[in-house]
């Protein structure tokens, strides 16, 4: 069922994170009306689309999903216009931020919402001076927007109630997995919970036990399967047999406590980067990098299609 009574979409910013969300709700069959002040970014939107295009299509088409549906403009006010909803995708600096919505909002209907894609700026931040601030939410999504289906979505100090639910409904109507931000954090969820990883394993190349390559393998070909499937919570219940992740976490509380007070602390100058950029080069010696890149999308493309079909899959 494909969404053919011409909804616009507007996407705001077409670096590579816009570009994205472009081929996603081009994918989703809506009217796409893309604008960005940089020079030739309708021919790098174009470019970008139509290389991401193969992935859409292996994920699944709704139908009348074109490119032709595809329209750009330099003039933000011209975009917002006619759309429904707005997500936009430019540089983390308020300034700009601020700058944009004042230009979407001299022409946006007053209930279309705009979303933005922020990964480390708060809603509450962002939405400060604007004539209808109560219509701006959070919809971050994870890179790539057109292939990952998670998107993050909340609201600031300013921010409906109503907005962020029709928001989740919205992008849950395209396919995406919304999850909701009940409270305004730094760095939202997903990057928070991958920062905590990243924070360990630093210190463990750091502390010398283990090379960058093993500790990448033992997160590939160990818990990163599972987490593939299932989330961390759900996988913990599943460990502790018939007791669940009660008897699990009474069981290794303790010894968990002694592990958490173990972990080091993400470094405070930038002194490790060489240490792990050189692991880096090391794991990577001999291997087709971009090659390695479109295989893993590929399949990620049959993973999701897989875990689709599963109907006992959350």
């Amino acid at each position: 069922m494909g969404h053919t009574n011409n909804i616009k979409i507007a996407v705001v910013g077409t670096g590579v994170i816009g570009a994205g969300w472009a081929t996603h709700f081009l994918a989703q069959g809506f009217e796409v009306i893309a604008t960005d002040p940089a020079p030739g970014a309708e021919a790098r939107l174009r470019e970008w689309v139509d290389a991401y295009w193969p992935t859409v299509e292996a994920l699944g088409l709704v139908d009348g999903a074109s490119r032709s549906k595809l329209s750009f403009t330099a003039d933000v006010a011209q975009a917002a216009r006619d759309a429904v909803f707005i997500q936009e995708s430019c540089p983390e600096r308020l300034d700009v931020k601020h700058a944009l919505i004042a230009a979407i909002e001299s022409s946006a209907s007053s209930d279309a919402i705009i979303a933005s894609s922020s990964s480390g700026l708060s809603i509450s931040d962002i939405q400060a001076g604007a004539r209808h601030p109560e219509r701006i939410v959070l919809g971050h999504p994870f890179n790539p927007p057109h292939l990952i289906p998670l998107v993050e979505v909340g609201g600031g100090k300013l921010t409906s109630v109503e907005n962020v639910t029709k928001a989740m409904a919205f992008y849950a109507s395209t396919g995406k997995k919304a999850i909701r931000i009940n409270k305004e954090v730094k760095g939202h969820i997903a990057n928070r919970l991958q920062v905590a990883l990243w924070q360990e394993a630093i210190s463990l190349v750091q502390r010398g036990v283990a090379s960058v390559e093993d500790i990448d393998t033992a997160i590939s070909y160990g818990p990163g399967l599972r987490w593939a499937l299932l989330g961390p919570f759900i996988n913990l219940h599943a460990s502790g047999g018939p007791g669940g992740i009660t008897h699990l976490l009474q069981h290794l509380g303790a010894s968990q406590r002694e592990w958490a007070r173990d972990l080091g602390k993400y470094p405070e100058t930038d002194d490790y980067i060489h240490q792990i950029a050189q692991g880096v080069d090391a794991e990577l010696e001999g291997r087709d990098f971009p090659g390695m890149l479109r295989q893993r999308d590929e399949l990620l493309v049959q993973l999701i299609a897989a875990k689709a079909t599963k109907s006992q899959l959350p």
